[in-house]
């Protein structure tokens, strides 16, 4: 079932085969998916070998977690977490930086970042010399795609966006990776 919402991801199509017709229907969402890291609930519980956590997790396939953009791992919560208050930015103030976002982007390329195609991606999220061998370095690290690459890219430039800087910094970069979760778990299991 997953696997079927490889294409419509990409290409914000789905085309659907009976008999001797052939159907295209749109279909631009926004998938949000969660699991848990682990068949026992976390990777870090200690109730599941290593092996035990791999073969739970190869139930998603590379292909499917390339389209994912945001990967993100929520930890596990300290003590005394869930009874302190803390102040945390209001959602309204979020959304004006969101806001203020997609103006540039709509000014810039007239479109939301993840809309991007390639010829765009290049026009438009153009990274200092440096800056594209040390993200290539990592990526090949953590053995990522092409697919993924062209997604970071798109992240680290939207996370530009909302700091309203008009290139993509190193740190943009950093924080796109770090939104690849999986990856990371994944590397950290194969050399465990």
């Amino acid at each position: 079932m997953l696997e079927s919402l490889r294409q419509p991801l990409e290409n914000g199509k789905v085309f659907i085969s009976r008999a001797a017709r052939q159907a295209e229907f749109p279909a631009s969402f926004q998938l949000v998916v969660a699991m848990n890291p682990s068949p026992s609930g976390h990777h870090k519980d200690g109730r599941s070998s290593s092996d035990q956590i791999r073969r739970y997790l190869s139930r998603l396939s590379g292909p499917f977690l390339d389209r994912i953009e945001l990967q993100v791992e929520v930890p596990l919560l300290p003590k005394g977490s869930l009874s302190q208050h803390k102040t945390e930015e209001h959602s309204a103030i979020i959304r004006q930086r969101v806001v203020a976002a997609r103006a540039i982007q709509n000014q810039r390329q007239g479109k939301a970042n993840a809309r991007l195609n390639l010829t765009e991606l290049e026009q438009h999220c153009k990274l200092s010399p440096a800056d594209a061998d040390y993200f290539e370095s990592c990526l090949t690290q953590l053995k990522l795609s092409a697919r993924s690459y062209h997604k970071l890219i798109k992240v680290a430039r939207t996370l530009a966006d909302l700091a309203e800087r008009p290139q993509i910094e190193r740190s943009d970069l950093l924080e796109a990776l770090s939104y690849r979760s999986f990856d990371r778990l994944l590397n950290y299991l194969q050399s465990a």
